[in-house]
């Protein structure tokens, strides 16, 4: 009897914990396995905004669009609309071909050293999450997530392995993703680029107040050349704080992380300087989102 009501107290304790907390993104980029109950949608905006590279002006902004379904309690589905508006002078080192500095980065179509700004949308993403073990009621969460996305700047396949632990009555979240993608990235004179990455992403997020939690981000991020992780090319740091409210009807988080510095090899070895990683990357970078289930 005693296990049977531990039992029923267990599962009664994940349903109250569904309800309350279904959906909610309580980091800024790491997944958790905080799913949509089964049958119900929710719209979910992403904006993110990378600012500041080796020098000159770069300000790049992409949105991503959502509508989230709960398939049943461990199973959810996401479509996306992404979009983009980059802003970009002279952001890159000077070269010889530029001695005044080049006008480059992601978004930007072609180099040059003229101002370069454009607003398109990118594409699609279809995304699953399968939650295996559920961290209410289990020591470990663990999660498997796929993406898919096509686009006019890149078509790719991103995995992840999604870890969380739940502490203090579910006060203290500690959460990992281990990611992995092949990129087929996209230039504008219709030639393609191989590309691999993994990605180790850690967080831990603690409820400050009622709706309120707090945490801190760190990303160790590692690019490749190739589909196959072939040919090492980029390495970086990047770490920063998040801070999520919610109430019954909508919530909001926001983070911040900074590139504490990288590192690049052949052959994409110009997109470092200064001990710091350019190309998708800068100096700073911001996310905000918001969820609001109907």
């Amino acid at each position: 009897m005693s296990r049977i009501n531990k039992s029923i107290c267990a599962l009664a304790l994940a349903a109250a914990f569904s309800q309350a907390q279904a959906g909610e993104g309580s980091f800024g980029w790491i997944y958790t396995l905080d799913l949509q109950p089964k049958g119900t949608w929710e719209f979910e905006q992403k904006l993110q905004y990378n600012k500041g590279q080796a020098g000159g002006n770069y300000d790049f902004w992409q949105g991503r669009s959502a509508i989230e379904y709960g398939v049943n309690e461990n199973l959810q589905l996401a479509g996306y609309l992404n979009t983009s508006y980059v802003n970009a002078y002279r952001n890159y080192p000077a070269t010889t071909e530029f001695p005044s500095g080049e006008t480059g980065g992601w978004g930007v179509a072609y180099p040059g050293d003229d101002k370069y700004s454009k607003w398109r949308v990118e594409g699609g993403s279809l995304e699953a999450i399968w939650r295996l073990s559920n961290p209410v009621i289990d020591p470990v969460g663990v999660g498997l997530y796929g993406e898919v996305t096509l686009g006019n700047m890149k078509d790719e396949f991103e995995t992840r392995l999604m870890l969380q632990s739940n502490f203090l009555d579910d006060k203290l979240i500690l959460a990992a993703n281990i990611v992995g993608a092949i990129e087929k990235v996209k230039f504008v004179d219709g030639e393609t680029g191989p590309e691999s990455m993994i990605d180790i992403l850690l967080g831990a997020s603690y409820r400050v107040a009622n709706n309120w939690t707090a945490g801190l981000e760190y990303r160790f991020h590692n690019d490749f050349y190739g589909y196959k992780f072939d040919t090492y090319t980029q390495r970086a740091h990047f770490i920063g704080p998040n801070v999520h409210y919610a109430t019954k009807d909508w919530w909001v988080t926001g983070a911040w992380r900074y590139q504490l510095g990288g590192k690049c090899w052949a052959p994409n070895d110009g997109e470092c300087s200064g001990g710091m990683v350019w190309d998708s990357h800068s100096k700073n970078e911001f996310i905000v989102k918001l969820g609001m289930p109907f």
